[in-house]
């Protein structure tokens, strides 16, 4: 139980998040989106609290300092793909249809896998970014690391950011999800455990 001193705020947060799960959005865009916004303070806290109550989260930057991972921009991330469909204007068709939107479905689908999956795991979930380069979601376990890209397409697409990860991280096992990769309906299958 924890006082929401501005619950409209709180409301127009999780609209955000579902309309922009899968995406990272730094708190100050977040704040020109929303009316009453506040400051960034009061959105991660709100953030926390949704994650809370099992609906939608901050996923943080992976980085070995935590001070880093803090002030990171989070990536919005639903816990229940309901709720992002819930809050979508488009149908089964036309999201098949729109290959950014159908995208985005499918990456908030493993990542909803992956958060809920890990709970008592003792695995942490984030995502990687360096300027332009990016990986979907990096799972760490103690030592261990796991950087999955996700792809919604069957096309050889290439992967610069999986590659760059790699090369930082060399220890890190690296999974393709979709593409020409692990196809995602087997991928939700598999409990975050067994990708270590």
């Amino acid at each position: 139980m924890t006082r929401v001193d501005k619950p409209a705020l709180l409301r127009r947060l999780f609209h955000l998040g579902c309309e922009y799960s899968g995406q990272i959005l730094a708190y100050q865009k977040m704040t020109g989106q929303l009316q009453d916004a506040g400051n960034t303070t009061t959105l991660a806290h709100y953030l926390e609290l949704l994650a809370g109550a099992g609906m939608l989260t901050g996923l943080p930057k992976f980085s070995g300092a935590r001070i880093r991972r803090r002030a990171s921009s989070p990536k919005l991330q639903v816990l229940n793909t309901a709720l992002l469909a819930a809050h979508s204007v488009h149908d089964l068709a036309a999201a098949l249809m729109n290959r950014d939107y159908w995208g985005r479905v499918v990456e908030s689908a493993i990542g909803a896998h992956l958060l809920n999956s890990s709970v008592g795991q003792g695995v942490a979930v984030s995502y990687w970014r360096e300027g332009n380069l990016e990986v979907d979601f990096v799972l760490q376990q103690g030592e261990q690391l796991v950087a999955i890209e996700v792809k919604s397409n069957r096309k050889r697409d290439a992967m610069p950011g999986l590659a760059a990860f790699s090369k930082a991280y060399p220890r890190a096992r690296t999974l393709l999800v979709g593409g020409q990769g692990l196809s995602w309906q087997e991928f939700l299958e598999i409990p975050v455990a067994a990708l270590f």
